[in-house]
């Protein structure tokens, strides 16, 4: 149904004619707050399904007032009116989404200015972002906060997992005097209920095995459990750490990735398409018994005009076929970790604006921001797998 009555709309315009008639450009923050007062309440009436004091089969809730908030904003101070909701979870988008990014990613480059390794760009940056200057009393007042969010997301409990990836990362951040690679660790997985979630992220100097080893040890004090099958590609240190910590569980290594290694061991160029083929074949294969003979075939025929690779199969292969031991509705999303990549390049977008972080803290901070809104993007979608089509013993 239209949430918007024609009495609102017509009430709206009138109100934004009259402040530029009136103040000209010195009326767009009374303007602006009207818009967001009144986008809030439309959310709210769409989230309840229903009007204000509307009565009808599909509501879901009742409104509760509204709660003053105050937003710095480019047009200065707004102030804001927020719409509540009684005993449900309610909170505008248009107030919270984005906000914890934003928030961090100006918050690592007021850092790399505050610490004097500004530059002409990250100035122009900060105050494109910001829309006014920083102030050290304010980096510090929103970081302790900020941080304070964050690791209690971080630290959060967590349960039954059947299905567990891992990913890493890397960015570019100072340490000591030097500007380093840093190692981004991080897991997601699919409950028993068949929903995503973002379970952990670390940053660490190396993906050395004590690094991922302390980052899994870590998962499993919150409480993780009931680990099936562990997903991921195959990360220096990770595979050691997996062993050590999930022993006897199986792995999948990520057959997107296998199908790129592959590539390094083709004698000729003119033969790519053809053994990208030969690996497609494998990993589509309905049962495991057909991709183990697929598998024996490839390195028959390739046994004499690309030794390598027929090698390479011989002693990879199995690691990407361990998906043959669950569901055939599951498979399509546990054979790669297509999903992490995805979310890979979401936070190489938002973290490029910075460059190089001033130090870890402040790329852990933007990152799990980052990864806190994908989480809560999951959890509003509809199930991801359903977990009821056979038991995973």
């Amino acid at each position: 149904m239209n949430m918007i009555p024609d009495q609102v709309k017509n009430s709206v315009i009138e109100e934004i004619t009259k402040e530029l008639i009136e103040k000209g450009s010195d009326g767009l923050k009374p303007i602006v707050e009207l818009l967001m007062n009144t986008s809030m309440k439309i959310e709210r009436e769409h989230f309840l399904q229903a009007r204000l004091h509307e009565r009808n089969a599909t509501r879901v809730g009742h409104a509760n007032g509204y709660k003053p908030k105050m937003i710095n904003t480019r047009f200065g101070k707004l102030h804001l009116m927020i719409p509540q909701v009684r005993g449900l979870g309610f909170y505008p988008q248009s107030i919270e989404k984005g906000s914890r990014s934003e928030r961090a990613l100006k918050l690592a480059i007021a850092e790399m200015y505050l610490q004097g390794v500004s530059t002409r760009r990250v100035q122009k940056i900060t105050e494109k972002l910001c829309g006014l200057e920083i102030s050290a009393m304010q980096v510090s007042r929103v970081t302790q906060e900020l941080d304070e969010q964050l690791e209690t997301f971080r630290n959060r409990a967590l349960g039954e997992i059947p299905y567990l990836y891992f990913d890493a990362t890397y960015l570019k951040a100072r340490h000591n005097t030097a500007v380093i690679d840093v190692a981004v660790l991080w897991a997601y997985g699919i409950t028993s209920e068949g929903r995503r979630e973002i379970l952990g992220v670390s940053i660490s100097l190396s993906e050395a095995p004590e690094h991922w080893k302390a980052f899994i040890e870590e998962l499993q004090k919150r409480g993780l459990k009931g680990v099936k099958i562990v997903i991921s590609d195959d990360h220096s240190g990770l595979r050691a750490a997996r062993e050590a910590c999930f022993a006897g569980i199986p792995w999948q290594r990520c057959q997107f990735h296998l199908c790129q290694n592959a590539q390094a061991y083709i004698p000729r160029k003119i033969m790519r398409q053809e053994i990208h083929e030969s690996m497609k074949g494998i990993f589509n294969s309905k049962t495991y018994e057909e991709a183990k003979r697929k598998k024996i075939v490839a390195i028959e025929h390739y046994q004499k005009k690309a030794p390598e690779f027929a090698r390479w199969v011989e002693e990879n292969i199995d690691e990407g076929l361990s998906v043959y031991g669950f569901p055939e509705e599951h498979r399509v999303r546990l054979r790669t970790t297509n999903g992490l990549e995805r979310s890979n390049k979401e936070l190489k977008r938002r973290t490029k604006v910075v460059g190089v972080f001033p130090n870890k803290e402040a790329a852990l901070r933007l990152v799990t921001a980052r990864l806190i809104e994908i989480h809560e993007d999951w959890l509003t979608e509809r199930l991801y797998l359903n977990m009821n089509i056979r038991k995973i013993d």
